[in-house]
């Protein structure tokens, strides 16, 4: 047994078991394009691929592969698992930039979402034509041209982190639930806002939204018709949207480590643990929080830019309060503090809500018009078609996602993946 053990630990075992599972899983996908335990079985090779004890450089080479090669080209067969790799690249920067203010500098902030509203709305309204609602014509045409999609995702991160020290700046002295009715207090306040900034003067256009966005150019377009390919607008955007998002994920997630294990990470750390004990250290209090508060909203409002840029049309119900509570599910079901926790935890909540449950619900409409039975105990048999319509899993989502939750402050309050230190001092 100990033989067996020591073979299947060794590094060179490990690359094959990896090689085979994203090789089977990709071949189950491609086979099978509308399977869903295909999907995620793809899925549950990249967790393989991270806890595979392999050398670095083969293990970055290995995701630079399955995300930059085999998705994109699943994707092109069926357009849906792009849109699942962009929407979880999506809320995992905002489960980062949430970690760094909850999981890192321990402040609870409910109102997170105010920030991905904030980069939203700043593109939407000179992306489109919402911004000669309030500055004449005769000065400028708006929308702006394509190009500035990529000059409003850096103000996206000034204007988003700017917003964050103005948020962070009246709250200093609060802590715990005192801090947390604030923030959660000031996402209502934007919601509210951009909800009815319509009048005197339409600078959102209120409840109606904003409709179309301008999207980011297609500058790679002539090599590609250079080189004879041809493809649908739809399918490019698709592609490019998800390489722009995987871009972006790279570069928050070097970003959140090299905080992390900075000076900086140290001192959030230690307000987290002790605030009052980091002052006595030398801590400046003031700083540290709202650096916390800046770098948690400059991911939100960069993300922010690009979703509208995606989606073409928002409006203020796409960044209510229970979004904000979404996003901290993901940092708590991964494990406060642990990027790659906040990672798989964004991954799983989004993933199960794009596809298991909405998958779950049309397997059982499809069951209800077949008519079958299964057997219950104690009860009997069951005619699966008088379930009432208003079962499906898919409208129980934040019912789930609450059970899952308390399961885990129950059975593993850590995480799924756990700081390093907890693995030490617990043993997770």
């Amino acid at each position: 047994m100990d033989g067996y053990r020591t073979w299947f630990l060794r590094p060179s075992t490990q690359a094959a078991v990896v090689t085979v599972a994203l090789l089977l899983s990709s071949f189950l996908v491609y086979a099978f394009p509308r399977s869903l335990p295909a999907f995620l079985l793809f899925q549950a090779s990249l967790l393989i691929l991270y806890h595979a004890r392999i050398a670095r450089a083969l293990k970055i080479g290995f995701a630079a592969g399955a995300l930059g090669l085999l998705l994109p080209i699943l994707g092109s067969i069926n357009g849906y698992y792009l849109e699942v790799g962009i929407q979880v690249g999506i809320f995992v920067v905002l489960a980062l930039g949430l970690n760094i203010v909850v999981g890192l500098a321990g402040l609870l902030d409910l109102g997170y979402v105010a920030f991905f509203a904030v980069g939203a709305y700043l593109w939407a309204i000179f992306g489109s034509r919402q911004a000669n609602q309030f500055v004449p014509a005769s000065l400028i045409q708006f929308p702006l041209a394509p190009e500035w999609f990529f000059v409003f995702l850096l103000l996206g991160v000034i204007v988003a982190g700017v917003t964050g020290i103005l948020l962070g700046l009246p709250v200093l002295r609060l802590r715990g639930d005192y801090l947390a009715i604030v923030t959660l207090g000031f996402g209502e306040v934007v919601r509210v806002l951009v909800n009815n900034l319509d009048k005197p003067i339409n600078f959102t256009n209120g409840p109606i939204g904003i409709t179309p966005i301008q999207r980011p150019p297609l500058f790679f377009l002539p090599v590609l018709e250079g080189l004879g390919i041809r493809a649908s607008p739809a399918v490019l955007y698709a592609l490019y949207f998800y390489f722009l998002v995987l871009l972006i994920v790279i570069v928050v997630t070097l970003v959140s480590q090299r905080l992390h294990h900075s000076h900086i990470g140290r001192a959030w750390e230690a307000i987290r643990e002790d605030e009052m004990a980091a002052a006595a250290m030398g801590v400046p209090l003031v700083r540290m929080k709202l650096l916390a508060f800046a770098a948690g909203a400059s991911f939100a409002g960069t993300m922010g830019v690009l979703f509208s840029a995606k989606q073409l049309y928002i409006n203020p119900e796409s960044f209510t309060f229970m979004e904000s509570i979404g996003v901290l599910a993901m940092v708590i079901l991964g494990g406060m503090g642990s990027i790659p926790g906040v990672v798989l935890g964004a991954t799983v909540v989004t993933v199960l809500n794009l596809q298991v449950l909405k998958e779950l619900s049309i397997w059982l409409n499809t069951l209800r018009h077949t008519e079958a039975a299964i057997y219950i105990p104690l009860i009997g048999s069951f005619n699966i078609s008088q379930l009432p319509p208003q079962f499906e899993p898919a409208k129980y989502e934040r019912m789930v996602f609450g059970i899952i939750l308390v399961l885990m402050m129950i059975f593993r309050p850590q995480g799924m993946i756990p700081p390093r230190r907890l693995r030490r001092t617990r043993g997770g």
